[in-house]
């Protein structure tokens, strides 16, 4: 029986070897974190949600999801609740940035010459594209210069009109979105059994100054966490983010590769 898996270490390595060899096959890197995501949701959030987007593009476009990044950079107290809490286990900028440059060498070795780095955690960004350019520079000293390289973030593909239905009362801003509506109601979709809303802590948003400390106050994140409250979260809502990040993203990857 054929192998149909879109997880290439699932592949034994004769398959994998056939499928990339040539390069066509694009390679899609989910990278999330292990970092506190609330009373009520579990501490790999950031993982599940892009290895599942991955998932899903891949099975549209034709790709192979690789392993992923199960660990992040440390967590923002603006965007993530802050790197103190417990629980949030998190890689320096460079063992964040030199693991990503070896894992996207390595794929080009085995003929990968499309990747997409499927982001599922804000405070990764910039380590990221450190990783890919430090990547890429090394390729060309070795002569390979035909590699592309695509990054996005799932939210970025929730448009305006998604944003109205789904905060009907008003939407804070990504930033504050740790923990809130949109990670919790992907969870309902997706892993309602990893998700209690009985814990949900029910808060306003949070409010920072326009400046940070370090070492961070603890007083400035809520105590539960999260930065917005995940009160009007339902499986519903994450149908429709599903929908439109899937769409979304399989459309900039045809465009693309």
């Amino acid at each position: 029986m054929a192998n149909d898996t879109v997880f290439a270490a699932e592949l034994p390595w004769p398959d994998y070897d056939a499928k990339v060899r040539d390069g066509s096959v694009p390679i899609l890197i989910p990278i999330g974190s292990m970092e506190q995501h609330g009373h009520h949701m579990p501490m790999h959030v950031d993982v599940l949600l892009p290895v599942e987007f991955a998932r899903r593009v891949a099975g549209e476009v034709g790709a192979l999801v690789a392993p992923p990044f199960t660990y992040g950079y440390k967590s923002h107290q603006k965007s993530g609740g802050g790197n103190h809490l417990p629980g949030t286990t998190s890689l320096d900028g460079a063992t964040l940035v030199a693991a990503l440059r070896d894992v996207i060498k390595e794929f080009s070795r085995h003929g990968v010459r499309k990747i997409c780095l499927v982001n599922g955690h804000f405070e990764n960004s910039w380590f990221i594209v450190e990783g890919i350019d430090l990547a890429l520079r090394e390729l060309r000293w070795g002569g390979i210069d035909d590699m592309k390289v695509v990054v996005l973030s799932y939210w970025d593909f929730v448009d305006k009109q998604t944003i109205a239905k789904l905060y009907p009362d008003g939407f804070t801003g990504w930033d504050l979105e740790h923990g809130g509506v949109l990670e919790t109601s992907l969870m309902l979709a997706l892993y309602p059994h990893l998700v209690d809303v009985g814990r949900a802590v029910d808060h306003p948003p949070a409010s920072f100054p326009p400046y940070d400390v370090y070492p961070p106050k603890p007083e400035w994140t809520p105590c539960s966490g999260t930065l917005s409250s995940p009160k009007e979260a339902s499986a519903e809502k994450g149908e429709i983010l599903l929908d439109v990040c899937v769409k979304g993203i399989v459309k900039a990857l045809r465009t693309e590769f």
